[in-house]
């Protein structure tokens, strides 16, 4: 079985490694929608995979760090593409959610990403 919790953050960044040309390039911000996904068996007593307090919990402090902040002084969020914030986020998440299954980024309606480990 598998869960998910979602949280939103507003961030401002670049991408220091596009054309100079690139819209991507100069200084611009997103509504940042990530979803986190867990998977395991459902508790006999619980009757649950995860409880999604605990859950959100968890993402709380990534939250905290993310949201209205420049991303690329964040360290390890550099380039903060989709890609690398998802893994970024996932590293971040890993010791502390048993089952982390996978982490989907969305910086728009309709682009994003799903990373699911190494």
């Amino acid at each position: 079985m598998e869960i998910n919790k979602s949280f939103t953050f507003e961030a401002a960044h670049h991408l220091p490694n596009v054309p100079l040309d690139h819209k991507c390039r100069r200084l611009h911000g997103h509504s940042f929608h990530v979803t986190v996904h867990v998977e395991g068996p459902i508790g006999a007593d619980s009757g649950w995979v995860m409880d999604f307090a605990d859950l959100k919990a968890a993402c709380r402090p990534i939250h905290d760090q993310l949201d209205h902040r420049y991303l690329n002084e964040i360290d390890g969020l550099e380039n903060p593409t989709s890609e690398h914030i998802a893994r970024w986020i996932w590293h971040r998440l890993r010791p502390v959610v048993p089952g982390l299954s996978a982490v989907a980024v969305r910086e728009t309606c309709t682009s994003g990403c799903l990373y699911r480990g190494d």
